[in-house]
């Protein structure tokens, strides 16, 4: 069987569904297919089955990518108020958590009833679950239109948009999907990596540390690399393979392979001054000081790893000794063998060069018809809400253009 559509969406979750929905309302005959048989699992895990789905800061310094300004068009014709306004037409609930993270009340079920709603008042048709096994592309002077080959049959179209995201989390069905098609139409791809994800050290070298996993403390982490520097002030948590938690999810796609990292452990005490000046007639022990600021397997630890007795009294310790410890608080520097990989992490830094696109419609510029939206492309966003927001605007940028 053959069937023939004005656009073929290939890729069912936030920036396909957003992407259907705005070209179908606008008159487009609209299909979207989708391999998975649950429709947007990634929106229904994410924040905690909340939907962490935009964030109220989000503009081009919170994204990564090898062309900076290519966000630039597409987050500013479609903002988080305009998603907002969206939500609002479905009295969905919301709430501001931490930093501009906007969360639904309830579930993030209301995100994905939303959107599969307003595809249906366009008419979009569904193929799903539907594996896509060849894409192609027919040109000549009385055609110019893509086929699509799916186990459930062919599927003739004059557009087509990949938004069938990245490689992280395996589980839920991610594949490399988009990158093969960009290949194969001749456009190029950026590196794909793990992005948001967890960091990992020597296995030997971290024993000492397996004691503190699930340790959690508010610190301030950059990169040791000048080239790709960054500097965020959140919370980490001690692992039993390494480090995680919003700091480390934040620098990791900022974090280059080889290269340590600088985490201050008590941002708000510079350590070695405030220890110096506690000297004076102090009868207390080290550890109970630091116990004040910091957990006290923490302490304990640092301590032993810096050579100082936990029964060591202040007053007895040279300020020399001091200072070396207050500066591996201030100033500890590790370097990670690598990452939990896209098991563990929420999004894929890298994809299809922006450079192959126009940041007006998504369109590669080589490939007429051909777009991508969302994950697949070589824009990655900051923990806390920005990959949705280019989700949105990224798709409703492709949609605007159909």
């Amino acid at each position: 069987m053959q069937i023939k559509f004005d656009v073929a969406i290939i890729g069912a979750g936030a920036a396909g569904m957003m992407c259907a929905s705005i070209a179908a309302q606008r008159g487009k005959k609209v299909v979207l297919i989708d391999h998975a048989t649950k429709l947007a699992e990634k929106i229904r895990i994410s924040g905690g089955g909340r939907c962490n789905f935009t964030n109220l800061d989000a503009g081009p310094k919170n994204y990564l990518s090898q062309n900076p300004h290519f966000c630039k068009s597409a987050l500013s014709r479609f903002t988080p108020q305009n998603f907002l306004a969206l939500m609002k037409r479905y009295h969905i609930g919301f709430n501001e958590k931490h930093k501009g993270q906007l969360f639904c009340n309830n579930s993030a079920e209301d995100i994905i009833r939303m959107l599969k709603a307003e595809c249906d008042i366009g008419k979009v048709s569904w193929r799903m679950p539907c594996k896509v096994n060849a894409v192609s592309k027919s040109t000549g002077e009385k055609a110019d239109f893509f086929r699509i080959e799916t186990d459930g049959g062919e599927i003739l179209t004059d557009k087509l948009v990949v938004a069938t995201g990245g490689l992280s989390i395996p589980a839920i069905g991610a594949t490399d999907f988009s990158f093969r098609i960009a290949k194969q139409f001749g456009l190029k791809v950026i590196e794909p990596l793990p992005a948001l994800v967890p960091l990992t050290f020597d296995h030997a070298a971290w024993q000492v540390f397996v004691p503190l996993a699930g340790i959690a403390l508010e610190v301030e982490i950059e990169t040791g690399k000048k080239a790709a520097h960054a500097h965020f002030r959140e919370d980490l948590l001690f692992t039993h393979r390494g480090l995680s938690g919003p700091a480390v999810l934040q620098i990791s796609g900022f974090w280059q392979s080889g290269t340590p990292l600088i985490i201050n452990l008590l941002p708000s005490i510079d350590v070695a001054e405030t220890l110096i000046q506690a000297k004076s007639g102090a009868k207390k022990n080290l550890s109970s000081i630091l116990s004040q600021w910091l957990p006290a397997r923490l302490a304990g630890i640092w301590l032993a790893n810096n050579g100082i007795s936990q029964d060591a009294r202040i007053a007895d310790l040279p300020d020399k000794q001091l200072r070396a410890l207050g500066t591996s608080l201030n100033r500890w520097e590790i370097t990670p063998n690598g990452t939990e990989g896209y098991r563990k992490a929420e999004v894929t830094r890298g994809g299809v060069d922006t450079r192959e696109l126009s940041q007006q419609t998504m369109m590669a510029n080589k490939v007429p018809g051909l777009h991508f939206i969302g994950e697949a492309v070589d824009v990655t966003g900051w923990l806390g809400g920005y990959n949705f927001q280019w989700a949105w605007s990224s798709g409703v940028a492709a949609g605007l253009s159909l």
